[in-house]
């Protein structure tokens, strides 16, 4: 009776997900072995024609053989990692057939820290984006941690909980698929209901213009402060680096009032401020996150890796709880667990637990919770966790599940770039890195998918290599590559073609475009001269204790006029920096150095097949490199809004690319 329950219940047991290979993966795997025969090629060329000349002739080369062997070991640890990729199917429907209603609660997190950097109005758009996500809104709930501590977002999350009482039924109502307010207004075409969608449209601007008012005054309306208790907590409030918990429960899911207009319930809606001290290291977002946790493509490898958002944890595996092969869920139990405490009583009890002193001798930031002493505290915490044993799956959705917003400007990108690859390299040297901390804990392959992303600062020698040193060697008349007329020439045209093509195949069949695909190939080479330079450098000083780990917050506003030449595809400079000297620098270097060899071949009507024999493929590397360096040069030289490169930093690219093509002429 026993066995054929266990066979029925198999029958009836419906998964909820199912694994395909890529399409296309054997044609992937037939241009990887080509690429990988042709690098074998270029390998023996480099060997078999070492240099026997001049000194200078014999270390450009093996520069630029290393340069070269470099790229060929991460091109082949990427491939390694690609060989066996699979996508996920979810079957969303079988979720209630299987569950029913006991569902799981769902927290959400979303951490702020500057009202200035992060307005509130933004912050409003991502909580209200999160409110409005499809799963039972009496088994959800949103924690806003502000590390600003501002009593500006507070008067936003007070907006947006009102505001939600409109928006969630809208959403349900219309299927909204844009769940942020500001994304839907501005890309919405069909009004399914004119004068319904009129009447929300005009409730959201009217609550998003209160708020940027309030934003810019910095100031709190007496009026508004009345209005709700929350806003007393900023009398004791020193400074945002000083000041008590302050914990808000603004919309309490369990209640009866907890309803929008159509009488739905709502989810909990929770603001936190943790408490800070001067005298006590906060841990920048991990600690925010932790704080949060204490109140409430490559999936076949062994699990995609935790990098950044989007992404849904069991609490047991934030907790520090190992993966046991009779691990099961009792959900019914979890659910019927009930807090029966007043939102008041428990604002109050909860509040040690956002304290500056909570975490002192216990495993949080080791053991439990996001891990501390690293800039990339997502990276770290969810290797550790695979490590615990937990299993990982990627899944792309058709509608994207969230909306994020990124720095505009590419100041800004190239800094939030630097600090992760900043981040990563450090993890690389230090206990957590992958060949070490993973061994024998999570597969090989997903060791080396780790360690790819903890390498990305390492490229930038190689590439500034490849950058700089052709370009030089071709004004002093020094070869590096096999001529024109050569056999030779030939794994070194296919591996660099049959390699960008196919990238550029790739990208197409993902839904881009070949613009799209040239803007990437430029921010590729602009990360790796400049944002992973620094990284790599900054990286170097700090293991020799010449550097202390700090955290940068990236813009993620614009003012109009970056917006709309954002839209427009111009690549926004409009300020100095050492990234941009570097950059400009680089590519006057490369325009001068293709000049010079044009000039080159044109002086002498006899010479000029020879030069271009001798010199092609580094002639038109150097072309290669000022046609990805176009929109640099229109900003040095030809535009006029204020999004074009600093006249200093014009000035100063020129002058030093003069002085080392000078030196390399010498």
């Amino acid at each position: 009776m026993l066995c054929e329950e266990r066979e029925m219940a198999k029958k009836e047991y419906v998964p909820l997900f199912e694994t395909r290979k890529v399409k296309g993966r054997i044609l992937f795997r037939c241009i990887a072995a080509s690429i990988f025969l042709g690098i074998c090629f270029i390998i023996m060329y480099r060997i078999r024609y070492f240099p026997v000349g001049g000194k200078a002739e014999r270390w450009t080369w093996i520069g630029l053989f290393l340069s070269e062997l470099w790229f060929s070991f991460y091109w082949l640890l990427t491939t390694v990692c690609r060989w066996n990729a699979v996508i996920r199917i979810p079957f969303i429907h079988r979720l209630s057939q299987r569950f029913g209603k006991e569902l799981p609660g769902i927290d959400i997190f979303v951490c702020t820290a500057d009202p200035l950097i992060e307005p509130p109005s933004l912050v409003v758009n991502t909580v209200l984006s999160m409110m409005a996500y499809d799963y039972p809104p009496e088994k959800l709930s949103v924690y806003l941690s502000d590390d600003g501590g501002s009593n500006l977002t507070f008067y936003a999350m007070l907006e947006a909980a009102n505001f939600s009482k409109t928006w969630l039924p809208f959403c349900k109502k219309f299927q909204v698929e844009s769940t942020s307010p500001e994304a839907y207004f501005r890309t919405a075409s069909e009004l399914v209901n004119v004068q319904e969608w009129l009447s929300v449209k005009k409730l959201y601007e009217d609550m998003k213009m209160r708020i940027e008012t309030t934003t810019k005054l910095n100031q709190i309306p007496e009026y508004i402060q009345k209005q709700h208790k929350g806003f007393r907590e900023w009398d004791f409030v020193l400074s945002k680096h000083d000041h008590q918990t302050i914990l808000q429960i603004l919309i309490d899911g369990r209640g009866t009032n907890a309803a929008d207009i159509e009488g739905n319930p709502l989810p909990t809606l929770v603001y936190l401020a943790r408490e800070k001290r001067p005298q006590y290291h906060h841990h920048f977002k991990a600690g925010s996150m932790n704080a949060l946790l204490e109140v409430l493509g490559f999936d076949a490898n062994g699990g995609p890796s935790y990098m950044g958002s989007g992404c849904f944890h069991r609490r047991e595996t934030l907790c520090g709880k190992k993966y046991e092969k009779n691990y099961k869920v009792d959900w019914k139990k979890i659910n019927d667990k009930k807090v029966n405490e007043s939102a008041s009583f428990l604002e109050e009890t909860c509040k040690v637990l956002a304290s500056c002193t909570f975490e002192h001798n216990t495993p949080w930031g080791k053991e439990m919770g996001l891990k501390y002493g690293t800039p990339v505290e997502d990276v770290v915490t969810g290797m550790s966790i695979q490590c615990n044993g937990w299993k990982s799956i990627y899944l792309n959705p058709e509608r994207e599940g969230f909306l994020g917003v990124a720095p505009i400007t590419l100041l800004q990108n190239l800094v939030q770039h630097k600090r992760w690859v900043e981040g990563v390299l450090q993890l690389f040297f230090s206990r957590y890195c992958p060949l070490l901390y993973g061994h024998r804990k999570i597969p090989l392959k997903l060791q080396l998918i780790y360690s790819t992303h903890h390498l990305w600062a390492a490229n930038c020698l190689a590439t500034w290599y490849i950058v700089v040193v052709p370009c030089l060697c071709l004004l002093k008349g020094i070869s590096l590559f096999p001529k024109i007329s050569s056999p030779w020439v030939l794994p070194f045209v296919y591996v660099t073609f049959v390699h960008r093509a196919y990238s550029l195949a790739e990208f197409l069949w993902c839904g881009g475009t070949f613009r799209g695909w040239c803007n990437d190939q430029r921010m590729w080479l602009i990360k790796r001269t400049t944002s992973y330079l620094f990284a790599f450098f900054e990286t170097i000083l700090k293991l020799l204790g010449y550097s202390q780990l700090n955290f940068v917050v990236t813009a993620k506003v614009a003012d109009e006029d970056v917006s709309k030449r954002y839209d427009q595809e111009l690549i926004e400079f409009g300020a100095a920096s050492p990234m941009f000297d570097i950059l400009a620098t680089l590519a006057m270097l490369n325009l001068f150095g293709s000049l010079g060899a044009i000039k080159k071949a044109t002086m002498d009507a006899d010479q000029d097949s020879k030069v271009l024999d001798q010199f092609g493929l580094q002639i038109l590397l150097c072309l290669v490199l000022v046609t990805i360096n176009l929109p640099v040069y229109q900003a040095l030289l030809f535009r006029k809004d204020n999004g074009k490169m600093p006249t200093s930093v014009m000035y100063k690219s020129i002058v030093f690319a003069l002085l080392a093509c000078m030196l390399a002429m010498y």
